[in-house]
């Protein structure tokens, strides 16, 4: 299906942090946004201001109430599926919500986007790779996963299932399917609440709180710029040869947590000391992590285009102007 240059598409778990971002990029754009979000996890505040305009519409609902969705999905001429339970800390404390929401949202949407023949960009995560050891990851690369009985890859093992079932959608009926694993999203809007280390690092540096840096600190990520994953998502949205594929989305500037803690207490002039805490105390016993976590997107820079703009110091300090400009 080749889309037009103006369409009509439905986000679910809109109200979210990436989601109300996209949601910005797209009324820009010209489109029509229509957001679908109970607001577990989002929130109302995230897309206030689009609330008033003429192309946007919200509605209040699960993706699994099957009449607001279809509805919704009748409308829209492409679904981009955000909706998730996200975050280490909800995953370790709420796997039965976390298994669930995933496996059986994405297969209700994947469902009623069949019907209408509708485009799906199926959002995943670098969590799939779990203990993975080859570094960059790759799309085709095997994945290496923790015990059933560890709820620390119940998140993990959900958005591989997610994704083989938008494969399978993709092969068996045809379905126009794009999946897409983020790496550690960050930027403005985005809440430690459910376990996230940047919002997490910088509430408490601010605070004068301990920044509190869980095992030995020594393990790395590389974090992209919600900016950067919305321009992504943007050309996926529209790519003709995107379905059926499988498209890493991250930047690949490695820092440990020792020092992105580092980084962040000199940004802000925090006096706060930075202090280790053992995986047993943050999470209960028995946590597994993974020691680094860097993306080869080298996919998705020759099939679109795409690579990361903003450096991990022009992130942090975007996330904290915009704190310092948003009124408490």
């Amino acid at each position: 299906m080749q889309q037009s240059e103006s369409e009509h598409i439905l986000i679910t778990g809109g109200a979210g942090f990436i989601g109300s971002h996209l949601a910005e990029a797209l009324l820009k754009a010209g489109h029509r946004v229509t957001v679908l979000d109970d607001l577990s996890t989002g929130a109302l505040d995230n897309i206030r201001p689009l609330l008033d305009h003429e192309r946007f519409h919200f509605a209040r609902a699960s993706v699994m109430d099957p009449i607001v969705l279809d509805r919704l999905t009748a409308e829209a001429g492409t679904v981009v599926h955000l909706a998730a339970a996200v975050g280490v800390k909800l995953i370790v404390e709420r796997p039965v919500h976390t298994i669930e929401t995933n496996i059986m949202g994405t297969h209700a949407v994947l469902q009623t986007a069949l019907r209408y023949r509708r485009r799906v960009l199926l959002a995943s995560t670098s969590e799939v790779y779990g203990k993975g050891y080859r570094i960059p990851f790759a799309e085709d690369d095997d994945v290496l996963l923790g015990s059933t009985k560890k709820n620390r890859w119940a998140y993990a093992a959900s958005k591989m299932i997610d994704e083989f079932l938008g494969f399978a959608y993709h092969q068996e009926y045809g379905l126009e399917v794009v999946c897409f694993r983020l790496f550690n999203t960050v930027g403005p809007r985005q809440t430690g609440q459910y376990g996230m280390v940047i919002p997490r690092f910088i509430n408490q540096a601010l605070a004068g709180e301990p920044i509190s840096v869980y095992g030995d600190g020594l393990q790395s990520r590389c974090f992209t710029d919600v900016r950067d994953v919305i321009r992504a998502l943007q050309l996926l949205i529209t790519l003709p040869s995107a379905p059926g594929q499988l498209y890493n989305v991250g930047g690949g500037e490695e820092i440990s947590m020792l020092e992105l803690a580092r980084r962040i207490k000199t940004l802000t002039g925090s006096a706060s000391p930075i202090q280790l805490v053992p995986y047993t105390e943050a999470y209960g016993p028995g946590f597994e992590d993974m020691q680094r976590r860097v993306p080869d997107a080298g996919k998705i820079l020759r099939d679109a285009g795409w690579r990361t703009t903003y450096s991990l110091d022009e992130t942090l300090r975007h996330i904290l102007e915009q704190r310092a400009a948003t009124p408490t």
